[in-house]
């Protein structure tokens, strides 16, 4: 036995909340480490003790060994665990932990090392008798010699990075003429993401399955496999959404599978938690794809249909204690399907995005466990993985649980962070998903070559975003007014008055500007008009509003929706888990004059400075273009509105600016 009682965490978001939650429920101390950028993150406040590692870049504090190694000795930290990704797969971390006595919470150095590498790894499953793609792996790497068994091999065939994954070095090649440019462009880009441009060729398996088998093995020699789970659904060979079991899968097929993956871990005296990757063809051959000497990101699709704590079962291999479980005690109940939720923006190629989150709330229920990363008020760096939270589903059958996680994702609010939650819902309610039949091929089928587009926001929405704005400007005004009964809300002593919005959206197709006329009918009602517009009138009356939440009619149809006020002119709204954001122009305007005087300029909404043009002394009239913003898919010219002198400029081009935040300071003339 190998005795320790407390455990240092080597990461950060949701996974190192969830190793730290588990820790504590078992007893350990726990010690996070953070980077300056996380000192407010979630799990820091979780943990015992927190120690911060350095500045945000990941190579000065999540990478820095010796960093890390630093922290356990000075909190006198008994083990270290890794998560997944930052180190969890680095040979010389674990070596490292070991140097200075520290208890490393996954595999051997060694494991980890021949595993890392695809073509070592490929060569030794081979020799285990492990089923394996047609290849090659081997030590010549020129261009003539690789070009020849690509021949032998045949089209098409993957280019891929003998070291790393996640998808960088990897190509698919559809004829001979393809080759070269494959390989010139793999070869740069896996020496650039993981220091070496070795590579390997595969025969491409067109439109198979992607099933992984779950691991464990301890220092008693115990080996065995707790299920597999499907991770077809990819983008950019990147896992989207995860399930287990897998749709397709028989007895007789898990069997052989399982024995193929407790093989592949005997053969290399494997301990800990480990997946073992295969490709699953049509025709039910599969073939060893790669194995992962930790924890995965999907390991809770597992734990709810096993009913089994694989951090826990980590904890206790690597405290030299037995597994106590044999592989006949292992059963599946039910099904288990995870999102992953990314804080990206589908309307721009899914780029990663940044921000401040607004207000969170996982949806909560039967069969639904979310684990997050974030609460409200997280700020999400541009450092590190945009992933914010995992949500996941049982049901005592695959569709029980695919229906679970739509109502989850749907009901979870999120505000203030751009995210593919649509997106992860488009998936969940295609029929081919639904029917179990997604391959790795699902995204490209479906979503074609231009990908993703989120559709904009129609009429009824915008609708709905300017009554509940209108209701809570008018509740603001009430706030500050003296002697006003609430019983005048919405009356007028001149008759009905109608209040204009002119919308401008965020994060969709670019659209028109809505131009909205909001009538109060009394009674929590209210008629809509789009000004100039042919369309009758919409009636929108409000039932209830909570908070963040608000339940209302749309000509007689209930609706209820998701609201959040960010600031003067600008509403979220989220309903049946599609997001937008509403920027009235008009309101922008008037607060853009109002600020004026002061010659405070702050940024009109979230976005990128493309263009900073004036400096501190230079002479400004009303009217200078001081920088340009770009946002909403359009460039704001943001102009000065006093005479004055600059006296500070806070904001340089290129950096992403909030809404409101200061740019630029002038002194009136």
């Amino acid at each position: 036995m190998t005795a320790f009682d407390s455990i240092l965490v080597a990461n950060r978001g949701e996974i190192a909340s969830r190793v730290i939650r588990t820790a504590r429920a078992l007893g350990y101390r726990t010690i996070a480490v953070h980077s300056e950028a996380d000192a407010g993150a979630p799990h820091v406040a979780l943990a015992d003790h927190a120690v911060c590692i350095g500045p945000p870049p990941a190579p000065q504090s999540y990478l820095a060994i010796d960093r890390i190694v630093a922290a356990a000795r000075e909190t006198g930290a008994g083990a270290v665990h890794p998560g997944y990704g930052f180190l969890a797969e680095n040979a010389a971390f674990a070596r490292a932990c070991a140097e200075a006595g520290l208890v490393f919470i996954g595999p051997g150095a060694d494991a980890i090392e021949l595993m890392g590498n695809k073509a070592a790894a490929k060569r030794r499953m081979i020799e285990a008798g492990v089923p394996c793609v047609p290849g090659y792996q081997g030590a010549a790497q020129d261009d003539a010699t690789l070009a020849a068994e690509a021949e032998r091999i045949g089209f098409p065939l993957m280019v891929k990075a003998a070291a790393g994954g996640g998808g960088r070095g990897m190509r698919l090649v559809e004829d001979a003429g393809g080759l070269a440019n494959a390989l010139r462009s793999a070869r740069s880009e896996a020496q650039n993401a993981f220091g070496s441009g070795e590579l390997i060729l595969e025969k491409a398996i067109l439109r198979p399955r992607h099933v992984e088998l779950q691991v464990f093995a301890d220092a008693h020699g115990t080996v065995l496999h707790l299920g597999e789970r499907d991770c077809s659904v990819q983008r950019r060979h990147q896992k989207v959404v995860e399930e287990a079991p897998c749709p397709v899968m028989t007895p007789e097929l898990r069997n052989a599978m399982g024995a193929a993956a407790v093989e592949a871990a005997r053969s290399i005296d494997y301990r800990g938690a480990g997946t073992v990757e295969f490709l699953l063809g049509e025709d039910g051959a599969f073939y060893f794809l790669e194995m992962n000497t930790r924890l995965q990101v999907e390991h809770p699709v597992t734990e709810m249909v096993t009913g089994l704590d694989l951090v826990a079962l980590q904890i206790r291999v690597a405290a030299g204690e037995p597994l106590g479980l044999t592989q006949e005690q292992v059963a599946l109940r039910g099904h288990a399907i995870e999102v992953r939720l990314y804080a990206e923006d589908p309307a721009q190629d899914f780029l990663p995005a940044t921000g401040r989150v607004a207000f969170w709330q996982a949806a909560e229920g039967d069969g639904l466990r979310t684990d997050a990363g974030i609460e409200t008020g997280t700020d999400i760096p541009p450092y590190y993985d945009p992933m914010l939270a995992k949500l996941i589903a049982w049901g005592p059958d695959r569709e029980t649980a695919r229906r679970r996680l739509l109502r989850s994702l749907k009901d979870t609010i999120l505000f203030g962070a751009t995210s593919n939650r649509a997106f992860l819902i488009r998936i969940l309610e295609q029929g081919s998903f639904a029917r179990g039949e997604a391959t790795t091929a699902f995204i490209a089928e479906t979503f074609g070559d231009e990908g993703y587009r989120e559709a904009p926001p129609t009429l009824r929405e915008a609708a709905i975003a300017a009554v509940l704005q209108f209701r809570a400007e008018r509740d603001a005004a009430l706030a500050r007014s003296l002697a006003v009964t609430p019983a005048l809300l919405d009356w007028a002593s001149g008759g009905s008055l109608s209040t204009r919005y002119v919308y401008e959206t965020e994060g969709a197709a670019e659209v028109d500007p809505i131009d909205l006329l909001v009538r109060p009918l009394g009674r929590d009602g209210y008629a809509i008009r789009q000004d100039g517009g042919a369309d009758a009138e919409l009636r929108i009356d409000v039932a209830a509003t909570d908070g963040h939440r608000a339940r209302l009619s749309v000509d007689g149809d209930r609706q209820d929706v998701n609201v959040h006020h960010p600031g003067p002119g600008r509403v979220e709204l989220s309903l049946e888990g599609r997001s937008f954001r509403f920027r009235n122009r008009l309101a922008f305007a008037a607060a853009a004059a109002d600020a004026a005087g002061g010659g405070r300029v702050t940024a009109p909404m979230h976005g990128a400075l493309i263009e900073v043009l004036v400096k501190p002394g230079d002479q400004v009239s009303a009217g200078t273009r001081l920088a340009v913003l770009e946002a909403m898919k359009m460039q704001h010219e943001i102009l000065a509105q006093i005479d004055g002198t600059v006296q500070e400029v806070l904001a340089a081009a290129g950096a992403q600016v909030a809404a409101d935040e200061l740019l630029i300071e002038i002194e009136a003339a």
